[in-house]
């Protein structure tokens, strides 16, 4: 009796124990997704604000909005290529690694970026402006580089995979073709007349030993039918 009992207080310390666990697990899953949406309403907020700027004001502010907002773009749309493509190619691991000594630049970038939207002296934001250009346009360059490089090696593999689906297709249809014979020369003339005469003979000499069933019986060969019908092959005999 005693057994029984430690036996069901060990079953029910260790469902509360996996009741705790899945709980934990739930609640931090459901965190981490409310985190992901927040970050990317934020985001998305923020570059709606930044389009608006770019667009709609003139000036160091305006100019300073362009170049967040083509650096963040290019950011974003190579770490979703990169993140894409190493699922499938291991040898991007590299690149992604990368990209993200690239994102610490970017991200610096963009703080500085950021903090001058705000500086109220525009005539030395002013001045900053050619050297802050550059680093922009290095940065997505190289962004731009890793971005296009992966999706050509993608586009490669696809044309070698349907290269080699193309070579094997074209060998299967060749096998399946092995019956195929040549066509008669049109050279044969009367001799090929009278062959065809003499095999006509032959043939009714055979059906006439055979019987009734010889004359009624369709060779499967002959039988017509659709294209994509299959057919019982007739057996090859030596």
């Amino acid at each position: 009796m005693e057994a029984v009992i430690l036996i069901l207080g060990l079953l029910f310390v260790a469902f509360m124990a996996l009741g705790v666990y899945v709980s934990v697990k739930v609640v931090g899953a459901a965190k981490r997704g409310v985190d992901r949406t927040i970050t990317q309403a934020r985001r998305t907020v923020e570059e709606t604000t930044l389009r608006a700027k770019s667009y709609g004001q003139v000036g160091v502010a305006g100019e300073l909005a362009q170049l967040r907002l083509s650096l963040r773009t290019s950011m974003r749309a190579t770490q979703e290529a990169l993140q894409a493509g190493v699922a499938e190619d291991a040898s991007l691991s590299e690149s992604l690694g990368l990209f993200q000594r690239l994102s610490v630049h970017g991200r610096e970038l963009d703080d500085e970026l950021k903090r001058l939207e705000r500086e109220p002296d525009r005539a030395t934001v002013a001045s900053l402006l050619p050297g802050l250009k550059q680093r922009t346009e290095r940065i997505t360059h190289s962004a731009e580089s890793l971005r296009w490089a992966a999706r050509d090696r993608a586009r490669q593999f696809a044309d070698d995979d349907l290269a080699a689906l193309n070579t094997q297709i074209d060998v299967e249809a060749g096998a399946l073709r092995h019956w195929t014979v040549e066509e008669p020369s049109a050279g044969a003339g009367a001799g090929g007349a009278s062959g065809r005469g003499g095999d006509r003979a032959r043939g009714a000499q055979a059906a006439g030993e055979d019987g009734p069933e010889a004359l009624t019986t369709r060779d499967p060969r002959a039988q017509t039918g659709y294209p994509w019908q299959k057919t019982v092959r007739p057996e090859t005999t030596n």
